[in-house]
């Protein structure tokens, strides 16, 4: 068959797709992987069309991620796990642009923030760096919480800040004098597949933070053994507002206080015994405040 375009069509169509996709903002979106095949899909697909590069550093998937996250468009990379903190700051150098924004692959974008970071850098930001609100999803994806669990600073200027190199937290550190301002736009975090899986991931990283707090010099105490519980399922059930959520909030604050009574059982366990049970994969990234 006979193709009638004229040469003013063949100029007119790629001047069309410019118009109909913006240039992507000069962002590198890192993400750490391991076995991640059923989340890590609309982690991607929340940033794909709006950043330069999405790099995916995976330490060792068995179930398809590395893939995934190819056919999404995703640059992967295979990385050995060395701990949380020194996996984010390898993907942080293997990015090309100064704007590095971090996700974990339970995590995505919602729309609204999406829109904010846009508008943010149509005019070039003001600041070196951002916070982003985290909001946890729970059991079925309910919100727990009104208010986000979480308030780390992931969007930054790598120039003015880079990942600390702990094992156990992954949290930027900022230059003295840096100006860190505050999105609205929230980040829905899907960490828990289900109960049995939560109570995996809370043995494993209770563990390594029994761990962290010993190679700090901190030492067990009976006191916060016996009060951690329940100060903490307070602190969760009222003052975070999970009470909101019923029963789910219910057992979200429960897990909460666990997980704190865990780490010092668990710091207790080593003075005593010398050793706790730790994992070493990147299933899941803990959180700052946790």
């Amino acid at each position: 068959m006979i193709s009638h375009r004229t040469a003013a069509d063949a100029v007119a169509t790629p001047v069309f797709a410019e118009v109909m996709m913006p240039p992507k903002l000069p962002i590198s979106v890192t993400i750490i992987t391991q076995d991640e095949v059923d989340r890590v899909g609309p982690a991607i697909e929340s940033v794909i069309d709006f950043a330069d590069e999405v790099i995916v550093v995976d330490s060792g998937s068995t179930d398809g991620t590395e893939a995934v996250a190819e056919g999404l468009g995703a640059r992967v990379v295979h990385h050995d796990w060395p701990g949380y903190g020194r996996q984010k700051r390898y993907a942080e150098d293997l990015a090309r642009n100064d704007w590095i924004l971090n996700i974990d692959a339970d995590e995505r974008l919602l729309p609204e923030l999406r829109d904010e970071i846009v508008a943010r850098f149509e005019d070039g930001p003001g600041e070196d760096a951002y916070r982003l609100p985290i909001h946890d999803r729970f059991l079925c994806s309910e919100r727990i919480s009104r208010k986000a669990q979480y308030l780390p600073v992931r969007l930054y200027r790598r120039s003015r800040g880079r990942y600390s190199e702990s094992p156990v937290h992954d949290r930027v550190q900022m230059e003295e004098g840096a100006r860190v301002g505050v999105l609205t736009g929230r980040v829905a975090h899907d960490s828990t597949r289900s109960l049995s899986h939560r109570l995996h991931k809370m043995d494993g990283y209770t563990a390594m933070q029994a761990e962290d707090m010993q190679r700090k010099g901190r030492r067990a105490s009976g006191l916060r053994l016996v009060a951690d519980f329940w100060l903490s399922f307070l602190l969760g059930y009222f003052t975070k507002g999970f009470w909101r959520a019923g029963l789910v909030g219910y057992i979200y604050a429960m897990n909460y206080a666990y997980s704190r009574f865990l780490r010092q059982a668990k710091l207790w366990e080593l003075e005593r015994c010398g050793r706790a049970d730790a994992v070493s994969k990147a299933e899941d990234s803990p959180r700052e405040g946790s």
